[in-house]
């Protein structure tokens, strides 16, 4: 069975030396790109399984570089940046980042997220009409929840935004994001809205509402779905 590829694309020989020794132990198969010319290059040839994407490319911009490859690609993308700056997360996120790490960074950690991105990206392969997070049993087919097998009422912007949450399971969406999905389009730039069903949400599925385990806040972001 082949190994996983991943594409690290970052200006920094010692970074790249350090994720090489990192990824390959796992094991996954690891090439490199010092620029975003490059990147994009072996993005295309090599069609890797993820993509590992710095923000300081010596030629582009990072966000430049994600807002091309999302043009022709939905490869998972994990942003790799010294810039910590809610802002440019959520620029990040809102071009299709799957997930935003800064350096310096953990390894047993950064393994983690990588992991998370991979099998959601798997799962999306696969149909999976019921769902089951915890106590909490989702049937996307049938349009139930039930928590510790009692069934949950939700209303239909409830639901929409659990299913939203669900779609992209262990990755961070942006309260922009949030709204134009279960919103729609013309969905008012009031970050007030998801905030108000978030907590609908915490106190019908979590155990305990002011300490959630499930639906995880990303502080200054957004909201992130726990993985199972």
């Amino acid at each position: 069975m082949s190994l996983p590829t991943i594409l690290v694309i970052d200006d920094e020989a010692s970074i790249r030396k350090l994720l090489r020794l990192t990824l390959e132990g796992v094991p996954y198969r690891v090439v490199e790109a010092r620029d975003a010319r490059e990147g994009l290059h072996l993005a295309a040839a090599e069609r890797p399984s993820l993509v590992v994407l710095d923000m300081g490319l010596p030629d582009r911009r990072g966000m430049e570089v994600l807002k091309d490859l999302r043009g022709w690609s939905q490869v998972p993308v994990v942003v790799l940046s010294v810039e910590n700056d809610p802002e440019t997360i959520i620029e990040a996120l809102d071009l299709g980042a799957d997930d935003y790490v800064t350096k310096p960074f953990r390894g047993d950690e950064f393994l983690a997220r990588l992991r998370v991105c991979l099998r959601r990206s798997l799962k999306e392969q696969v149909s999976q009409p019921q769902v089951v997070l915890g106590d909490v049993e989702i049937d996307l087919e049938k349009r139930q929840v039930k928590k510790a097998g009692t069934m949950v009422h939700l209303t239909a912007t409830e639901y929409d935004f659990l299913v939203y949450l669900l779609k992209n399971q262990g990755k961070v969406v942006t309260h922009g994001q949030i709204l134009k999905a279960v919103w729609g389009p013309q969905a008012p730039a009031d970050s007030s809205y998801p905030r108000v069903y978030m907590r609908h949400l915490r106190q019908k599925l979590e155990t305990r509402p002011d300490e959630p385990e499930l639906l995880l806040t990303e502080t200054g972001v957004g909201y992130r779905l726990v993985d199972n």
